[in-house]
């Protein structure tokens, strides 16, 4: 009679969750048949539970086993290359602006931009005051060099030859983590 119970819970929460759940997975995957694939794992853990009348917060359970399932997904993939992110203009700068920017949540982006970040701010902390200052409000916060010349009373030339330098030091400081990051 117990097992029969226990059908009938599973059968009445899949009715009940089905709908939000696969909503909230396939907000986080790539596709429909990877969110089918995950919500298939969650029903099958469910009725692999001895005791599911012992779960007391049936919804948290289940968004906790489908954030697990999308987490484990995101692991198992092909890690990605550093190039994959970036691009080169015409002189063979190479640029990691899609990173940086990125939006996709996954952990492996999250941590990448994060590590950059650090980099940065530490490669930005040993450069001279001035020329920080000057890629900082180029750069990070899009201030023309005229913008930095009124505000400085500096020459526009000096300012761009402080940039320079700037950029030339950042450029020899973060190409070690490059590095690192596509042998990783």
């Amino acid at each position: 009679m117990a097992l029969a119970a226990s059908k009938n819970n599973i059968v009445q929460t899949i009715k009940k969750y089905s709908k939000q759940l696969f909503g909230f997975i396939r907000q986080r995957v790539s596709s429909d048949e990877d969110a089918e694939d995950i919500m298939q794992d969650v029903w099958y853990q469910l009725s692999s539970q001895p005791e599911i009348e012992a779960i007391e917060q049936m919804g948290s359970w289940l968004y906790r086993v489908a954030r697990n399932r999308i987490v484990d997904g995101y692991r198992k993939q092909k890690p990605e290359r550093l190039e994959d992110y970036g691009y080169e203009d015409d002189e063979g700068e190479f640029y990691f602006k899609d990173l940086l920017l990125a939006d996709d949540g996954t952990p492996e982006t999250d941590y990448l931009r994060e590590i950059f970040w650090q980099q940065l701010f530490e490669a930005l902390d040993e450069l001279p005051e001035n020329q920080r200052q000057v890629f900082v409000w180029n750069e990070l916060e899009d201030q023309t060099f005229q913008q930095i010349a009124d505000r400085t009373g500096e020459n526009i030339k000096t300012l761009i030859s402080r940039k320079r330098y700037a950029v030339q030091h950042l450029r020899q400081r973060l190409e070690s983590l490059y590095v690192d990051l596509i042998n990783s």
